[in-house]
């Protein structure tokens, strides 16, 4: 018997066959065989009344109830991540010599990017923490840092290059996240707009 993981296409095969499985079985990708994940089904099994987390079928409400949390570490999360991505590419140009006006301008731009994410999350927080109604808060602060994580990261990318270390291309790779993950930038738009009256 080997004792190698499974594939996913072996998983895959096998997922179709489970007992208490139904419907279509996604199919698998190159990226799934990359992750070695699995695929589990469980139609048929029953969970011990103990192990419910909330009202049965209240699971929505307990998402919806973790919104506030989950936006707000994603901005902190984007503002640490400009302001990390900011400090090695200043020190990258200054080490490099390399002062030119456009080098100067973008990264001025960055730097004012990452002051005003800075306070509108750290705002949200303070609101949120102190028990206020923080929705229309965490939604600008979530709005607002995750597209200007991505367009920061890229402009320290391409402030420096082709000399441009691999975090920084990995940064980019991960900001690409925000503004879906928690919420689309659409959907934070909703919720703002219907905060507003509109």
């Amino acid at each position: 018997m080997s004792s190698a993981a499974p594939t996913v296409s072996e998983i895959h095969d096998g997922a179709r066959r489970a007992p208490g499985a139904r419907g279509p079985v996604p199919p698998f990708t190159a990226a799934h065989e990359a992750l070695r994940g699995e695929i589990r089904s469980f139609v048929t099994e029953r969970l011990p009344e103990e192990n419910l987390l909330g009202a049965l079928h209240g699971g929505f409400y307990l998402i919806m109830a973790n919104f506030q949390w989950e936006r707000l570490l994603m901005a902190l999360g984007a503002v640490g991540a400009m302001q990390a991505c900011f400090e090695l590419t200043l020190d990258a140009v200054r080490a490099g010599g390399r002062h030119g006006q456009a080098t100067r301008h973008a990264l001025a731009h960055v730097a004012t990017e990452i002051e005003a994410g800075r306070a509108v999350t750290y705002a949200a927080l303070r609101r949120h923490l102190a028990g206020q109604d923080a929705v229309r808060e965490v939604t600008i602060a979530k709005l607002r840092t995750q597209r200007a994580a991505v367009d920061a990261i890229d402009s320290c990318l391409q402030v420096l290059g082709l000399d441009a270390p691999p975090e920084l291309e990995r940064a980019l790779r991960d900001a690409r996240l925000g503004p879906i993950g928690g919420g689309t930038d659409e959907i934070m738009k909703e919720i703002l707009g219907r905060s507003l009256g509109l």
